[in-house]
């Protein structure tokens, strides 16, 4: 841990950080005019220390290195090559080395500690003439962003240290890692407190009651297959992500968009099916802003600033076949396929034609006139990149209600599931099993960093049946020429998978840093 201890004992003696601004709630003062003996005077001090959480720094290397490799490549849903990280990803030869997992490790205790830094300022320095209501809500915004990087962190790690108060760190830098339950427990203490502080609505891209239900119904049925016999799952935290979901689809007045292209453009940030999205602005510098548009399949037509995407990054055989002939919605939202226009894209020119093979389209947006956004930059894309929205709560909501089943042909789990189904065009389904659901989730949430996190879920209560979808998977890119599709290099020799796939080595510079991380984990509570 001594990498990330230095950057954030030197971040917490000086200052808390706040990057970037926007014309929206996300105008913040200059770095040099916010301390922790000058700010949190008012509750508009707490707005903006909190709007400091959502994007910037903290966020900008995890959304550039991580976001589409662990969650995309990792999962066989895309392949990238020419970057040997990620073909390590691809391959399952992930090592204590690795910079992709490097970056996640220090990006999710980055943005922990700026969390910790911003509840702890809160609870020491705001005055009394702010009330609990709005200091309570403040927190609890922190709270929600703090679980959600522990969440991550658990899925991906399973033991990892807990920080509350990183001044602590000064005293005593070496530390345990936790018990695996128990850092879900902590991800879900902060986001029940989040759902029962925050609004149930607020100013566009603040997450309000129901991010913090929706996510805690996403943690409750992760959690409900850990140290689970037998392929069933645990039913009281089944229950609880039924209840949660079933509170967000129901009683939150939220909808889902009806075009789904239209979730992946820039017109559309923080529309109602977005539950929590990063919010960034344009024009920033190297690491301070949405990195994503790098990964254009385009020329220089579709770039911010007349530069080209850097990689190469396109569906495997395995994902471009799960689609049917009729979900074309979902597909083209999703990935380009030579042939497909997008009149979204150099609409100012007559639109964009794809002639390559295959390629991201999801997070590819465009030029500055696209988006009218004339400081837009190829590192700093305007489009506010979904982590929870509310079609992935459908889907949990149908799953939960599934739960031990076999299948279900239960109105309500079939309701939400077809909700998702119609909107991309295709035909309700009369039952689901968790094959299905599952295969639904991995095509509507393709290229949003999700279908990794379902197979660690399913891991947990059925390992042979996870191990099984890895080692099925085509995980090569591909040609096509007149419907007929040639594999392309997979960039590297796949190794069998097995359960150990499903956990990743610690950071050796840690391990180095901080050999307690080698110990066996120890409880929180």
């Amino acid at each position: 841990m001594r990498l990330i201890l230095d950057k954030i004992i030197a971040f917490l003696l000086v200052t808390i950080a706040i990057t970037g601004c926007s014309k929206s709630f996300l105008d913040r003062p200059p770095l040099s005019q916010i301390s922790a003996d000058n700010f949190y005077q008012t509750t508009g001090d707490l707005r903006l220390a909190t709007a400091a959480l959502y994007a910037g720094t903290p966020w900008a290397d995890w959304n550039y290195t991580c976001y589409l490799p662990v969650g995309e490549v990792l999962s066989g849903n895309m392949a990238v090559g020419y970057w040997g990280d990620a073909v390590q990803l691809n391959t399952f030869t992930v090592t204590g080395l690795n910079g992709i997992m490097i970056s996640n490790w220090k990006g999710m205790y980055n943005i922990i500690a700026h969390c910790n830094v911003t509840i702890n300022a809160i609870a020491q320095k705001a005055p009394a003439s702010i009330t609990d209501k709005d200091k309570n809500a403040a927190i609890a915004e922190a709270r929600f962003i703090r679980g959600f990087a522990y969440y991550n962190l658990a899925v991906l790690w399973g033991a990892v240290p807990v920080i509350e108060d990183n001044s602590q760190l000064i005293v005593s830098p070496l530390i345990n890692r936790i018990k695996t339950e128990d850092v879900y427990k902590f991800a879900i203490n902060d986001l029940a407190f989040a759902a029962a502080n925050l609004p149930p609505t607020d100013a566009a891209g603040r997450v309000t009651t129901w991010s913090a239900q929706g996510m805690l119904s996403k943690v409750y049925l992760t959690v409900a297959g850990l140290n689970q016999q037998g392929g069933t799952r645990n039913q009281a935290y089944l229950d609880s992500a039924k209840k949660y979901a079933g509170n967000v689809c129901k009683n939150s007045g939220r909808a889902l968009v009806n075009n789904y292209a239209d979730l992946f453009k820039t017109q559309f940030n923080d529309n109602p099916e977005s539950l929590f999205a990063l919010q960034w602005a344009p024009g920033g510098g190297w690491l301070e802003g949405n990195m994503l548009q790098i990964y254009s399949p385009g020329g220089v037509e579709i770039s911010a600033n007349g530069s080209a995407g850097w990689f190469a990054i396109s569906p495997t055989i395995d994902m471009y076949q799960l689609y049917k002939a009729k979900d074309s919605v979902r597909r083209k939202a999703t990935f380009m396929i030579n042939g497909d226009y997008y009149p979204e894209l150099n609409a100012a020119g007559g639109g964009f034609k794809y002639t390559g093979s295959s390629g991201l389209k999801k997070h590819i947006i465009g030029t500055n006139k696209d988006n009218s956004a004339p400081t837009m930059t190829l590192t700093s894309s305007t489009e506010h990149n979904a982590l929870l929205r509310l079609a992935d709560v459908y889907l949990i909501y149908a799953e939960a209600i599934l739960g031990n089943s076999g299948s279900t042909a239960d109105g309500e789990a079939l309701h939400y599931f077809n909700e998702v189904r119609t909107r991309a065009g295709m035909a309700p389904a009369p039952r689901i099993d968790i094959d299905s659901v599952i295969i639904e989730r991995r095509i509507e949430l393709a290229g949003e960093g999700q279908y990794w996190i379902d197979l660690v879920r399913l891991s947990y209560y059925n390992p042979v049946k996870a191990i099984s979808k890895l080692n099925g998977e085509r995980r090569a890119p591909f040609t096509i020429s007149n419907g007929v599709i040639t594999p392309g290099d997979p960039y590297g020799i796949v190794t069998p998978a097995t359960i150990q796939s499903f956990t990743f080595p610690i950071p050796s510079s840690e391990v180095t840093a901080n050999p307690k991380l080698l110990e066996a984990p120890v409880s929180y509570y």
